[in-house]
């Protein structure tokens, strides 16, 4: 009989990566202190190490960020796209609606303006295909609810492929040229799912399986997933709301999902998508991947970020909101001791983020909310007041807020205070570009994404 015992096992592997670190780190310092302009080929030392920031080496149809304009759709602002892009089917003559996700969908994927009959149509088949599977939702309630919410998302997207029918016509054997028709049905199906993939996850993480809401077939992809978060005066109203409260939530996740919906190609979530989908990957594992990225700190937690940031600043400077001299002081206080101002800076843009424009007219449109709201005239006034901080600081490239300094403030106003959960209404939104591109991806044929490697050595010869 063989014995087995239990051991302690150490070995010199560790021990033996930490004595070759100090050499290696040294290497990478002279190379990024005087090589970063040498070229290798047509590409420089300091950009190959750098996260290839700037490089424009991927195919991206729907949106480009220009440093000093802004985001464009298809070369029209957000402003413009509120003008044009359809609102709820009843809601069109209110001017505080807001456009919706999947009319930025449409107009995303196409290039062209949807009519509204066209969304109203579309929001339908979405609501009609909403409806999870069983064997997603035994899945999603055998998870811990202390699982981290954006881990339960990557999974719930994971497993619908399940169903994909682009992975089953892959394996039957279909041409290159009937790929993309497949691609789409998943990423409608999976954009379909989301809302509810979204409401059952805030329902196990944070109200015990609760059913907060229903799914209407009648209504649109922002007001289904405002139900199934209990936010509606329909649904269970967990936050007990007004009435024009609820419906101003819903418009919140519309403005927020459509203007999250898609930011170039070169972002984690967006890159990983397509980075996993060359490899013709179906949708649901393409975009889980996608999610994953943003589950990152660097990428989608921002705006939980500036949230806890907001409400420790209002308890430092005593609540004194409107005093300008008490936020700069604070401010010069967090720069002093190497901390960063959460909710501003961006790594291409160098002007005011227009999505924060618009996210934070959001507030400003609804005075008899938002005037008694502390912590949103707080974020007001600090976006007058550090700009100036942060250029007489002078090592911030961009000094203006970005979307995150505004976005986390106005869920936390209507009740969503679970901050680990923004991002994953983000992940739900961010699906939009990505799909799209996705299929592009496969009408256009792309090849699988390969890019060469370097070692230090090459590149410090």
């Amino acid at each position: 009989m063989l014995r087995r015992s239990i051991r302690h096992y150490s070995t010199d592997l560790k021990s033996t990566l930490k004595k070759v670190i100090p050499a290696k780190q040294e290497l990478f310092k002279q190379v990024k202190s005087n090589l970063a302009d040498k070229k290798i080929g047509d590409l420089t030392v300091g950009g190959t190490i750098g996260g290839m920031r700037g490089y424009k080496s991927l195919l991206w149809e729907a949106s480009v960020v220009d440093p000093n304009e802004g985001i464009r759709f298809h070369g029209y602002t957000i402003e413009q796209c509120q003008q044009f892009l359809p609102k709820s089917k009843y809601e069109t003559e209110d001017p505080n609606s807001e456009f919706l996700p999947e009319s930025m969908f449409w107009f995303l994927l196409t290039g062209e303006k949807p009519t509204q009959k066209q969304i109203d149509e579309f929001s339908e088949e979405l609501a009609s295909k909403a409806k999870l599977p069983s064997y997603l939702e035994r899945i999603l309630d055998s998870l811990p609810a202390t699982l981290h919410p954006m881990t339960q998302l990557s999974i719930g997207i994971s497993a619908l492929n399940n169903d994909s029918s682009f992975a089953k016509a892959y394996e039957k054997g279909i041409p290159k040229s009937e790929y993309w028709e497949y691609t789409f049905d998943d990423s409608i199906n999976l954009i379909a799912k989301l809302p509810s993939l979204v409401g059952k996850i805030y329902s196990n993480t944070y109200h015990k399986g609760a059913t907060l809401g229903e799914l209407d077939l009648n209504q649109d992809w922002s007001y289904n997933m405002s139900s199934l978060l209990g936010m509606t005066s329909e649904s269970r109203n967990i936050n007990n709301l007004s009435k024009q409260e609820s419906k101003d939530f819903v418009n919140l996740v519309r403005l927020y999902c459509a203007l999250h919906g898609d930011h170039e190609g070169g972002n984690v979530s967006a890159h990983a998508t397509h980075l996993v989908g060359s490899a013709l990957s179906d949708p649901y594992l393409s975009y889980s991947a996608g999610v994953q990225g943003l589950a990152g700190p660097l990428h989608g937690l921002a705006a939980q970020e500036v949230v806890r940031f907001i409400l420790e600043m209002k308890d430092k400077i005593f609540g004194e909101i409107n005093n300008s001299a008490k936020i700069e002081e604070y401010l010069w206080s967090l720069l002093n001791s190497k901390r960063v101002i959460p909710g501003y800076g961006h790594g291409v843009l160098r002007r005011p983020d227009p999505r924060f424009n618009a996210m934070i007219q959001f507030g400003l449109n609804r005075p008899e909310q938002f005037e008694r709201d502390v912590l949103f005239q707080l974020v007001k006034n600090l976006s007058k007041v550090a700009p100036g901080v942060l250029k007489e600081h002078g090592k911030t490239k961009n000094p203006w807020p970005n979307v995150d300094s505004s976005s986390g403030i106005l869920f936390y106003h209507y009740g969503v205070k679970e901050l680990l959960f923004f991002t994953v209404i983000f992940g739900a939104s961010r699906s939009l570009g990505p799909l799209a591109q996705l299929v592009w991806d496969r009408i256009l044929g792309l090849p699988i994404e390969r890019p060469k490697s370097v070692d230090l050595k090459t590149l410090a010869q």
